[in-house]
């Protein structure tokens, strides 16, 4: 078995002096017998040194990894990413995308995809994804919107869709790169919510079914640490030369061997027994779903095969049953409140929640105790929950286009408050987050529609953001007189 990067960094010649980074020289004693730089394993803490290997030019152990990476996954070339999901996409755009190139992509898709194409200027024209009717979230994206989209849009470069979502919505990727590999483009995949597809019983990997690009986030859902992805590049479409040259570009230069040596042990865990954790993994759920069945007034989406009774349609091809969205439609609770009243009386943490629901995200480090113990959470709190007003779920319409992103963001701005911004044009992103997901994006006209979307996800607790912070209840607006 050859030498692990974990082995060699904890057997790596301690009594070399270290003149050179970082810092704090792989002294624990700086801190203290129990402090901070003794429970972070800063012994470990190394820079590129003599044996251990260059990530933007990779020969010895990461160019391992990076073989072993694309072997697991099926795909052609992987890079191992420690600055998270968003290098990779930004590095993706870049490598595929120049100035003025048409980018198709998803509403849905998050806010370092926008970024991505605002660096590159590209032009973009949207895939809205069906409605789920239960929630109001994204669902899937579907072959015939992107055909038709190709149709009137036949310079598009690029496609990027975000499969699964985070509410585990879950698109026919083999479909949409069919449609698009038709026409010569290639197909970028953001499934920093999917690295675990493809393994167990879950739904087939992006990367299978044939995606050009594909973003996976480790540590979302897979025992790996926080900041930790691998982008995918498969089939003749785009150069992997250009991909290396793009990651390069956005990833540090000083990547930590920590977060790449938990890559790798990650990546020894998946390959000894990936489907048989997935498996245990599949099953805890597929128990808790069966328990969910109990619940009267709150209900869990997420596992048609277990439940029964969740209708699909064209909104969501398919769903990753990792994701448990809990219902509080039709109860006297919003999502925020069931978050809050989880969190304060049961000391458990939802990932996130909109206004009628909750998002509990399950990854491999669940079992079946863990899963137990949510539902217990939720059958008590169903028991003293009495029923509400069925509020429809609705998103508002995408706002009209009045200027491209790069040409609003050099004009002047001024900030007005919500019910003011009717009618304006938008100086800025706003989202709530999680997910992430622009619901306006600078350049388009603020519409009516919108902002009683907004005031209706506030007074049911939902915090929403934009990109100058401050007051929540506004947004800057394009000020025509003159440009910055």
């Amino acid at each position: 078995m050859p030498e692990t990067l974990l082995q060699k960094l904890k057997e790596y010649d301690k009594t070399m002096l270290p003149m050179h980074m970082p810092g704090h020289k792989r002294n624990l004693a700086l801190s203290g017998k129990d402090g901070y730089l003794s429970a972070l394993c800063a012994d470990c803490d190394i820079t590129e040194i003599a044996g251990f290997d260059n990530l933007a030019e990779p020969e010895e152990v990461l160019l391992s990894l990076k073989e072993r990476a694309a072997k697991l996954w099926k795909s052609e070339e992987a890079y191992p990413l420690v600055n998270g999901s968003t290098c990779g996409i930004l590095a993706a755009i870049y490598a595929t995308v120049s100035a003025n190139d048409k980018v198709l992509m998803a509403r849905n898709c998050h806010k370092s995809v926008y970024n991505g194409v605002r660096i590159v200027n590209a032009k973009v024209a949207y895939l809205q994804p069906e409605r789920e009717t239960e929630t109001g979230a994204c669902g899937a994206v579907t072959p015939e919107t992107v055909e038709a989209a190709l149709q009137k849009n036949k310079d598009t470069k690029l496609i990027i869709v975000t499969s699964p979502t985070y509410e585990g919505m879950v698109s026919d990727v083999e479909g949409i790169c069919r449609v698009a590999h038709s026409y010569g483009v290639p197909v970028l995949v953001d499934s920093a919510h999917g690295a675990h597809f493809g393994f167990g019983r879950f739904p087939k990997g992006a990367v299978e079914c044939g995606a050009d690009l594909v973003v996976h986030s480790l540590h979302k859902t897979l025992p790996c640490l926080t900041q930790t992805a691998i982008l995918h590049r498969s089939g003749n479409l785009i150069a992997g030369e250009a991909v290396q040259t793009a990651v390069n570009m956005f990833q540090t230069s000083s990547p930590s061997y920590l977060l790449l040596a938990s890559v790798e042990g990650c990546i020894g865990l998946l390959e000894e027994r990936g489907d048989a954790l997935c498996g245990e993994w599949k099953e805890a759920l597929e128990e808790f779903y069966r328990g969910a069945g109990l619940l009267q007034h709150i209900r869990v989406i997420g596992d048609e095969k277990t439940t029964g009774d969740y209708k699909r349609g064209t909104a969501v091809y398919d769903r990753d049953p990792g994701k448990l969205v809990i219902l509080t439609r039709g109860t006297e609770m919003t999502g925020p409140q069931l978050m809050d009243r989880l969190r304060e009386t049961y000391r458990i943490e939802l990932e996130m929640a909109a206004e009628q629901y909750g998002l509990a995200m399950t990854g491999a480090g669940d079992t079946k105790g863990s899963l137990a113990r949510l539902l217990q959470a939720l059958l008590d709190i169903d028991a003293q929950c009495g029923k509400g007003e069925v509020c429809e779920s609705f998103y508002p319409s995408l706002p009209p286009v009045r200027m491209r992103v790069a040409d609003a963001e050099q004009l002047f701005k001024k900030e007005y408050r919500w019910e003011d911004a009717v009618g304006r044009i938008a100086g800025e992103y706003v989202w709530a987050y999680p997910p992430g997901v622009p619901l306006l994006v600078p350049g388009e006209e603020i519409t009516e529609e919108l902002i009683c979307f907004l005031m209706r996800k506030e007074a049911s607790g939902v915090r929403i953001h934009r990109t100058g912070g401050g007051n929540q209840e506004a947004i800057r607006c394009i000020e025509r007189e003159g440009t910055l």
